[in-house]
């Protein structure tokens, strides 16, 4: 199976498993998928929390293949922070806001990264030969 597939599945599953775990009162998810004729989702406003300083991360695919952004509560200021020729999915901040989780193929399969919430110091935290992906932070 090839590795935007891979992706797609695991936007897919992620998004069932969010739906069903929001559905009694918590934080509402709030995705849009929409395949293009690449299978890398394209994602309106995740059901990321928002930054203390009122940023929300979210995934496109504006750019030819899935970036994560981060952008103001009103949509303004929008900035990709990862600029990879790879496919990056699922940002997810840490409880602290200054860090960003994320999925991406860049090494050859999915991998968890973490990255400043800037996008500096983007690293492979699960670095290995089987596919990892849809991190969440503990809060």
């Amino acid at each position: 199976m090839n590795v935007k597939r891979v992706i797609v599945l695991m936007f897919l599953l992620t998004l069932l498993v969010s739906t069903m775990a929001c559905g009694g009162g918590g934080q509402e998810a709030k995705l849009t998928p929409r395949l293009t004729s690449t299978p890398t989702p394209t994602l309106t406003a995740t059901a990321t929390p928002v930054a203390a300083h009122g940023e929300i991360a979210f995934t496109s695919d504006r750019d030819g293949n899935g970036e994560v952004y981060v952008t103001e509560a009103d949509g303004s200021h929008q900035t990709n922070l990862t600029n990879n020729p790879a496919g990056e999915v699922w940002p997810s901040w840490s409880a602290d806001r200054s860090k960003i989780a994320f999925t991406s193929d860049r090494d050859g399969n999915l991998e968890i990264y973490v990255m400043q919430a800037d996008g500096s110091h983007q690293t492979n935290i699960t670095n290995n030969p089987a596919g990892d992906g849809g991190s969440s932070w503990s809060l």
